[in-house]
């Protein structure tokens, strides 16, 4: 697949998630910028190829890659077992948003509040992953994330670990404010027309809701509710 423009051609370079085969420069573009990622793909051995803008331009499929763009192989996605592993990990599961312009902003704000792995439904993603990326503002390629076949499996070995398992849902549930949200927590948030399945729902320990300051009653959609989420879980484990 062909990565363009300097932050997702940075990002699958830097992240380690994928092969990074062939880098594409334009041969006028001299920036600090550029010429940082050329040097970190020649320390790892990825070729370089200064060519015109009108090739760069035929390879691209939009104007926005800057005079940058890099051919690359698939994204490798992570097991279980290594993200439940980790030390006090803060953990996410997201069901049922699948626009990838929802999904990149989401891992954006995981991926910036520190959260350590997500969970996905299986699904091929492949012919959206440039989309998640740009989206993501390079987020995707340094998240570990999960493509899990049985989302309930993967709760209850997280239970099994002493995580502690919540739900975005608002039904017997508490304020997210007041939940003891210090890790390790894992936390499910489900998009706005399926919501969570049953089976996760099943699992699930605890129910938290996202106050309002007032009297709207439409919910946040997923990505607002996991910005909200995972910067209070930020918060509380700064104090």
């Amino acid at each position: 697949m062909i990565l363009e423009g300097n932050v997702s051609v940075k990002a699958a370079i830097l992240g380690g998630k994928r092969k990074v085969t062939k880098l594409y420069a334009d041969a006028h573009k001299h920036d600090k910028d550029t010429s940082w990622i050329i040097h970190r793909a020649s320390e790892r051995d990825i070729p370089v190829e200064r060519v015109s803008r009108d090739f760069i331009d035929s390879l691209a499929s939009g104007r926005t890659h800057g005079g940058l763009i890099a051919e690359a192989g698939p994204r490798v996605y992570q097991n279980s077992d290594s993200v439940l592993n980790k030390k006090n990990p803060f953990l996410m599961m997201v069901e049922g948003v699948e626009d990838p312009f929802n999904l990149g902003y989401i891992i954006r704000s995981l991926y910036s509040s520190g959260c350590d792995g997500l969970f996905l439904d299986e699904r091929d993603w492949s012919k959206a992953e440039s989309v998640i990326l740009k989206s993501s503002a390079g987020a995707f390629e340094y998240l570990d994330i999960v493509l899990c076949a049985d989302p309930s499996l993967e709760i209850r070995k997280m239970k099994q670990k002493g995580i502690r398992t919540y739900a975005a849902m608002r039904k017997d549930a508490i304020e997210c404010f007041d939940a003891d949200l210090s890790r390790p927590l894992f936390i499910a948030v489900g998009g706005e027309m399926r919501g969570l399945s049953a089976g996760v729902r099943k699992e699930i320990e605890t129910n938290i809701f996202i106050p309002y300051a007032n009297d709207f009653r439409n919910a946040l959609n997923a990505s607002g509710a996991c910005s909200v989420l995972a910067f209070e879980v930020m918060r509380q484990n700064r104090i």
